[in-house]
């Protein structure tokens, strides 16, 4: 859910954040960018009231909000607790509820109002709120907010957390415990009934071209008596409002209690529009209820996991995506747009529709880019490499599912999200692993039933003998975390789980082998021919999309892991041409070069969508060559269309560029005209 925004941060996070405005009417934001910043390596700030005016802002430091304090100098290498505090005005807002929301702090955090504390939160990747209006002054002078964040996650008992096992370098999450403030911090007023949160699901009927609405819509009454709210309901494509008769389930909400109002309606099928990597069409719903106004996007698309097939909308799709690891030079893991406006562009153009992002859950804002632009997102919560003895533990097991919980309300309405994942890399045959499996994906669809269910499992490489023998039994798909000996281990896979669609939710090589760069080409090609001899892998995610920051074993003295396709300030490298050339869900060949009169030539050209891997239907792409800019006709898998490109003049070799419906590339190609040899992607 996106609400509207009264920032407590930095210019540039307003901007963010005003994109995602959907509540009516507008609160007042709170400007200024310097908030107090303090570290407190000896645990003395709570007894020694650090959230109180007794300490004066002079004994602080003055930092922006957004802020990681991990990639400052002066505190790179600090773990442990650390204080923000901001002082603002309010003027009281009569009958209004005023609440709280950070979007993400890393990693336990709790928060103090006037010298007041107002509440805790675990958790250093998902979002929460408090409700402050009792804390807030009534005179109008100004209120004193502080923010205690710990990012201790190198001891056993947090998610993500250290390992149990007392090992030698077998302690700690493989990347960086980034700690402070790392998304944005705000304040929405509220009315007192107020929209908490909405949960859209369409069901399409792919033969009749309709589609079934579901909204349920959460109402949180903090007023002093039973209220019976009503709810309307407005869905738009584009600009244009959609004739809609609803069936609406209402009822009475006790006070200060959360009830849940649910209405259906039937799209006819001249207003449903399937999204799809290719045509990422967005609806927008707006919810009124009583005073209160909300707005949620939402798509209309059937993904369906059956068979050993992977279906978009019916139609099987096989396609390559990339682990995102969110670190980058001097910002550690915020994640303002234009970072993540240039990781998801690299990550298209270099074929990556399908992705295991990574091992937590990223800014809203990377979801809201792929729903706009056509991604696949696979995203995942908690578990990382938990030992059986945590996995069995009923506070750790508390801990994910309120982090799952938290991660899921947030992200249900993007269309982008086709699964979540309940962990990576945990002893998945044990017992305990069995069970955590088991348990978590019944809890999570009890939330989600909409969206297919997996885990990434690195177990199924050491080969059971038994599809009961390990818990991808309990999955939609299978994930497998395989680093070689990819055709033993995908064959055994799917001689386990016959009907299951198989997705390599990790693979790669580090740049810094033997073999260096070049490697990495060679071993991307050498697996690409086993992936495509395999029609039930859906999918492939290069292990990783970018290089980051580790303190794990085998990590480079510049505090690196080069396994990316780009370095860490995301230069290319020459594994990205590579996976963008073996990842095009089509190829173009010469098939003549005719010279003509008075310099206009004719090149002939073969299109043919990739029949193996990737693959998938393709509609509306364009091919581009010197003054040419010609549409391809639809395509399905195997099919091919012969195109006639004009030439002026003569050169020995011509460029070609194929583009997506959405605008971005597919294909770069220099073809050359005086013999039949065809080079390859630039």
């Amino acid at each position: 859910m996106k609400y509207l925004l009264t920032l407590l941060g930095i210019a540039g996070s307003i901007l963010a954040l005003a994109q995602h405005t959907i509540r009516e009417p507008k609160a007042i934001r709170l400007h200024g960018a310097d908030w107090q910043f303090a570290l407190d390596p000896a645990g003395v700030g709570e007894a020694g009231e650090w959230y109180s005016n007794k300490v004066p802002a002079s004994r602080f430091d003055k930092v922006s909000v957004p802020h990681c304090f991990s990639v400052d100098p002066r505190y790179q290498f600090y773990t442990g607790t650390v204080w923000y505090r901001r002082a603002f005005p309010w003027r009281p807002a009569g009958g209004k509820r005023v609440l709280l929301h950070l979007d993400g702090a890393y990693y336990s955090t709790t928060v103090y109002l006037n010298n007041r504390k107002v509440g805790a939160h675990e958790g250093g990747y998902t979002p929460f709120k408090l409700d402050i209006t009792d804390y807030l002054k009534t005179d109008g002078t100004d209120n004193l907010l502080a923010i205690s964040v710990n990012n201790n996650t190198w001891l056993p008992g947090s998610i993500p957390g250290a390992k149990d096992n007392n090992q030698p370098n077998d302690p700690f999450p493989g990347w960086m415990n980034y700690g402070g403030l790392i998304r944005p911090v705000y304040l929405t007023v509220e009315p007192a009934v107020y929209v908490d949160n909405i949960k859209v699901e369409t069901t399409p009927d792919l033969a009749k071209g309709t589609a079934v609405l579901t909204v349920r819509t959460r109402l949180r009454n903090t007023s002093g008596q039973a209220v019976s709210p009503g709810m309307q309901l407005q869905v738009r494509q584009g600009e244009r409002p959609l004739t809609l008769s609803w069936k609406a389930t209402t009822g009475p909400i006790a006070p200060n209690q959360t009830g849940v109002l649910e209405a259906t309606a039937s799209l006819k099928a001249a207003d449903v529009k399937l999204w799809s990597v290719d045509q990422p069409t967005l609806y927008d719903l707006q919810v009124i209820s009583g005073s209160d106004t909300a707005h949620t996007p939402f798509g209309i698309r059937k993904v369906e996991a059956r068979n050993g097939q992977l279906l978009l909308n019916g139609k099987p799709i096989r396609v390559a995506g990339g682990n995102r690891v969110v670190d980058y030079p001097a910002l550690g893991s915020m994640e303002p747009d234009w970072l993540v406006e240039k990781d998801l562009r690299l990550m298209k153009e270099a074929g990556m529709e399908l992705h295991r992002l990574t091992h937590y859950t990223p800014s809203e804002t990377v979801y809201d880019w792929a729903d706009r632009h056509g991604m696949l997102i696979i995203t995942e919560a908690g578990n990382w490499q938990l030992t059986p003895r945590q996995m069995d533990n009923d506070t750790i097991r508390a801990k994910f599912r309120q982090q799952f919980r938290e991660m899921a309300e947030r992200d249900w309405n993007h269309p982008s999200v086709i699964a979540y994942s309940v962990g990576n890399e945990y002893l998945s045959e044990t017992p305990s692993g069995q069970r955590w499996t088991n348990d978590m994906i019944q809890y999570a669809r009890q939330l989600d039933p909409t969206r297919l269910y997996t885990f990434a499992s690195m177990r199924l490489n050491i080969l059971p003998k038994t599809a009961d023998g390990e818990a991808s039994q309990y999955c939609d798909f299978v994930s497998t975390n395989t680093y070689g000996n990819h055709a033993v281990v995908l064959d055994h896979i799917h001689r386990l789980y016959p009907d299951k669609p198989v997705f390599i939710s990790e693979w790669g090589r580090r740049a810094d082998t033997e073999t260096g760069e070049a490697g990495q080409v060679t071993h991307l090609e050498e697996v690409m021919v086993e992936i495509r001899k395999r029609p039930y892998v859906i999918g492939a995610s290069w292990w990783s999309f970018n290089d980051y920051q580790s303190r794990h074993q085998g990590t480079n003295p510049n505090g690196y892991r080069p396994w990316g396709l780009v370095g860490p300030e995301r230069t290319k490298r020459p594994l990205y041409a590579a996976h963008q050339r073996e990842m095009a869900p089509l190829t173009v060949q010469k098939l003549s070069f005719t010279p003509g009169a008075e310099g206009i030539h004719t090149l002939q050209l073969r299109v043919v969508a990739r029949a193996d891997f990737p693959a998938y239907t393709l509609q509306n792409y364009r091919l581009q060559a010197a003054d040419a800019n010609l549409l391809i006709p639809p395509l399905q898998p195997g099919q091919h269309v012969d195109l006639a490109v004009p030439v002026r003049g003569f050169d020995r070799t011509l460029n070609v560029t194929v583009l997506k419906p959405t605008g971005f590339f597919v294909l770069f190609q220099s073809i050359d005209l005086t013999n039949d040899t065809r080079t390859s992607n630039r």
